[in-house]
Parts: structure tokens; sequence; C-alpha cells
């Protein structure tokens, strides 16, 4: 049965807030390669990025190092190269042509965090079948839907819920595309599978265990970890009478998978899901992961070693160049801020880089000038996690520079003791479910954190989640309303400047003033975290220009 693990580590201080360690997310590491070239001995797959107009020189280089070029991206400036060990990372890497190098292995993380694993202590309300605990207007789970109260997107589905021709992509794990809350908006024909299953690492661990395909390459319509079909429910479960509604429940979800089962992502895919949204001509983009091996990348750290700075330089560029790409044709970019419950503009020591392979962290000093990626990329939307009261989630990033806008993404310690039900509710596939052991062979639900909905007839189910993962698809469904609205005609549906969804999402969104004090105190399960918010109520470190607001995205005028 293949291993899944819908999120990995939240990278909270405390322990009890940590989702879910590398260990429980799966080993996803590439063997160490030999320090010295061998004649036939095994090669590996390079991304080296050359400086504009130097496509030549870096050929040579890669020549001249040993490796082989074996095709690229010229839209992103990099080659496919093949090579037979480390050395040849920092030979080509010392020619004036090449800005960095990275292997082509896992380097990203899905930012989610289980609501039970979140919330291990205390008791939560338990509702085990599909029964709302107050039953509101609108679809069967609507009165579980805190969050879409909160930003007014109950009231927005009337007035504005969304036009068939946008086009959201879901960079992510994948999305069922044939849960019943899905499957009316989901677009087949333009999804895409960037990832081929791995079932072990090159080390031997378990990475996604036993392919179920042919040759390892899911259906587009699958997601076997779990978390982008919560991202894509959030934005776009329809208004059908089952289960839940998204922000804008009339929008197409493409899904434009970049992860593995596993819950890693590739380099390669990740930049391959960028342009091919661009080139398609979808309007917004949800990036509910972050890049990895480093949590910080850092251009010239002197703690680490050259071949580390060539990676780190490669997956800043790299990515950097991809995201140009698709905003320079039209896609909005949103991307989860992250769930290190840190300061992103004052980040002094990463103790958790490389994590990739496993085994190699060490303690590095770190500063503003090391970048977390895609959150602090140039272009990008990034989105800090509210819980149902108001506050910056504990386990939520923040810093003035980064923080962008805020959202609903759950808190299930946002209150006394812990309660699930602080988490947000969305689509879950069943397959994911029943090989995690979170529903039994009846089919009902083993606890709280899982719902069933057997409105008519026929059964759903729907996970509570936490996590800046949640927050992001909030953001990214107003984006898609705005779009909606006020999105000119194209050959692919509508179009609109990124500069202008941006701009009407922050002109639109409930200004949120910092807490009094600014340095807030939270206490959750005897550990206590102290986070400083700066900034003035238009613009601040914990809440960016303001939570989203969906039913002010439906009536602004332009």
């Amino acid at each position: 049965m293949r291993r899944v693990a819908s999120c990995l580590t939240a990278l909270a201080t405390a322990a009890a807030l940590t989702a879910c360690s590398p260990a429980a997310a799966g080993p996803g590491t590439k063997a160490h390669q030999s320090a010295g070239r061998q004649a036939g001995g095994p090669r590996h797959e390079y991304l080296v990025f050359y400086a504009d107009g130097r496509l030549d020189q870096a050929r040579a280089a890669v020549e001249q190092a040993g490796g082989s070029a074996a095709g690229g991206d010229p839209r992103l400036g990099y080659l496919l190269a093949t090579a037979g060990d480390d050395a040849f990372v920092t030979s080509v890497g010392g020619d004036p042509s090449v800005v960095g190098v990275s292997p082509d292995r896992a380097i990203g993380y899905a930012s989610s965090r289980t609501a039970a694993a979140a919330a291990p202590a205390g008791p939560a309300r338990a509702f085990p079948d599909g029964t709302s605990p107050a039953r509101a207007k609108g679809e069967p789970l609507a009165g579980r839907q805190w969050d879409m109260k909160m930003i007014g997107a109950d009231r927005a589905h009337a007035k504005a819920p969304g036009s068939r021709k946008v086009l959201v992509g879901v960079i992510d794990t994948g999305v069922d595309g044939t849960h019943p809350d899905v499957a009316p908006n989901f677009n087949r024909a333009l999804s895409r599978n960037f990832v081929t299953d791995r079932p072990k690492d090159d080390r031997g661990g378990t990475l996604d265990g036993p392919c179920e395909a042919r040759g390892c390459k899911d259906p587009v319509d699958e997601d076997d970890d779990g978390h982008g079909t919560h991202v894509a429910s959030t934005i776009a479960s329809p208004v059908n009478g089952v289960g839940i509604a998204g922000v804008a429940p009339n929008v197409q979800i493409v899904s434009i998978r970049a992860g593995q089962d596993s819950g890693f992502f590739f380099l390669k895919p990740s930049l391959d899901a960028l342009t091919y949204a661009a080139d398609i001509g979808v309007d917004v983009v949800n990036m509910s992961y972050y890049v990895d091996p480093w949590l910080f990348n850092c251009r010239d750290n002197p703690s680490d070693s050259k071949k580390q700075q060539l990676e780190q330089r490669a997956i800043v560029v790299g990515m950097q160049r991809a995201l140009d790409y698709a905003r320079g044709r039209g896609v909005t970019l949103i991307s989860a801020i992250g769930n290190g419950s840190s300061d992103l503009g004052r980040p002094k020591v990463d103790s958790s880089s490389p994590g990739y392979p496993r085994g190699d962290e060490k303690v590095r000093k770190v500063n503003n000038s090391c970048l977390n990626v895609p959150a602090e990329s140039k272009g990008v939307i990034s989105v800090s996690a509210v819980g149902p009261s108001g506050r910056k989630a504990i386990y939520s990033d923040y810093g003035v520079e980064q923080t962008d806008l805020a959202a609903p993404g759950g808190d299930a310690a946002d209150g006394r003791g812990s309660d699930v039900t602080r988490s947000i509710l969305a689509a879950a596939p069943e397959r994911v479910l029943r090989a995690t052991g979170r529903i039994g062979k009846d089919g009902a639900p083993k606890g709280a954190d899982v719902v069933r909905d057997c409105e008519k007839g026929s059964c759903s189910y729907y996970q509570y989640l936490d996590g800046t993962s949640m927050a992001a698809p909030h953001a990214t469904g107003v984006a898609a309303l705005i779009v909606s609205r006020f999105g000119r005609p194209s050959k692919d549906g509508v179009t609109m400047n990124p500069a202008d969804v941006e701009r009407l999402l922050y002109r639109t969104a409930t200004p949120t003033s910092c807490p009094k004090p600014r340095r807030f105190s939270y206490d959750v399960y005897g550990e206590g975290q102290t986070h400083l918010c700066e900034g003035g109520t238009s613009k601040n470190g914990f809440y960016g220009h303001g939570v989203v607001n969906a039913w002010n995205a439906a009536t602004v005028r332009p």
C-alpha cells in the first residue's frame, strides 16, 4: 500500500505543535554521490542555471567538467546535465557563465498540519457523522465553515460565485477529481501530472511506496496524499447540495501536480508546473509548499560548502525565473507563508537544513538575506494564517516585509483547550482516509477530524486541517472572484494583469491592526511563545494588508 502523508513538519519549536516529523513523512532522500569520478559509475542529473545570454558557454562548461547536456529549458535558462559525481558541481559552478547548480531531486514540503496532530491534547467536540452542530443555510456542512463566514464568502456566493472561464491552478500533490465536491469544477483535460512515483529512495528507504499505475505515473485526477484535494476544495467546491462550498464555487480547478505521494516536491516538476500554468492561460496558482532542502536559502553563507551554496543559488534563481515567466503571462501567484512560527524578517539560526538527505542537518547562522522560497520570492503574494478568533495562528510564520495578506488557516488551540472544529474543513479523498486508518471498513470516521456527508445517498468525506496551506487557498479563491469580475476576454477565457489582481486583493482585505500589546504571547499546552507584530493597520507583520474578504471582492468597484 502506498505510504501517505498529509503534511510534513510544521517547524514550530514546541513538539506539541509539530504535525508530523520528517520520519513520519517518509525518507524521500537521494543517496550521497561518490566523492570521486569513476568511469562507468552511476550518473546523476543536475539543473545547471546559466546567466543571460551564456547558454553556449554553460554547455561548454558542462562538458569540460565531465558532464553532458541532455536538454533543459531556455525559457528559464537552465541545462539538464548528466554527470557522475559531486566534483562536477563545484567544477561547473566555478564557471562565470553558471549562476547555480542543483541536483534534480526532492526539494519541497507541503505546508499543512493535520488538525488531530496540531491539537493532540484536550477534548474536542466529536461529530462522527455529517450532521452539523447547527445546520446553517447553504450546503449540508456549511455550519462548520467558520472560515467562509469570516471572509464573507457565504454571502458572496449568491452575488459573485466566479466564472467558468477562470482557471485556478493547484500546484500540489494532485487533486482527487472524482470527489463529489470537486468533480463538477475539475478540468481533467487541462490537468497534468509532472511527477513519477518513486517507490524507494536511493538509500533503499520507502518514499512513495508501491506504484499503482503503469510506469508509476498516477492519473491526473488522483491524489494519494490529500493535501492538494483539501486546497482545491477550499478554493472551488461547488454549491451542489453536497458537503461544503468553496470561496469561488463556479471557477475551474486545474491540477498541476508537482509533489510526490510522500509530500516531497522536485525542482524540475515545480518549474514545469509554473511554466505549464503560464502557457495554458491559468489565471491564479496556489502554492501551498516551500522549497527545500534549505529552510532558508542563502547565496554565500560561509558555513556552507561551495556545493551547498550553488544549490541554494539554483533554488532562488530557478524558482524566481519560473515565477517571473508565469506572472509575465498573466498568472497571479499566491503562496503559503509557512508554518515555522517565526519572524521571517529576523531569522537567526537554521538548524533543520539541509533537511534532505536526512541526517545532513547542521546548525548555521542565517540573516534576512536568506530567503524562504517561494514565500519570499518576488511577485508572490504570501499569506499568513488566522484562527477563528481572528488572531494570528501560533504556527504561522510572519514578518512585516514578508506577510502580504492573512486568511483563515485554522488553529485548534485558538481558545480554551483544543477543538478540532477550529481548523479548516475541506474535501478529503476516501482512499487516503482508508489508507491512513481515519475511517473504518464500514466507512464511519474514527475521529472528530474526519466528517462524512451522506446527504444525497452517496457519501463523501472531509477533513479538518490547520496550516498556512489552508490559508493560501482562501486568498486564491478571492483572487479568482476578482479575475471573474474584472478580467478581460482572451483566447483562453479571461485574463487580468496580476498587478491589478494584487491591488484589488489588498484594497478589499479587512484591515487588521497588530494586537495590544504588540508582543503577543501564546500559551499552548504549557509552552509559551512571544511574537512581535510590527507595522500599522494598513500593513503589518501579522496580517499584511489585512484578512482577505470575499464579500468586498464581490461588490467592489474597479
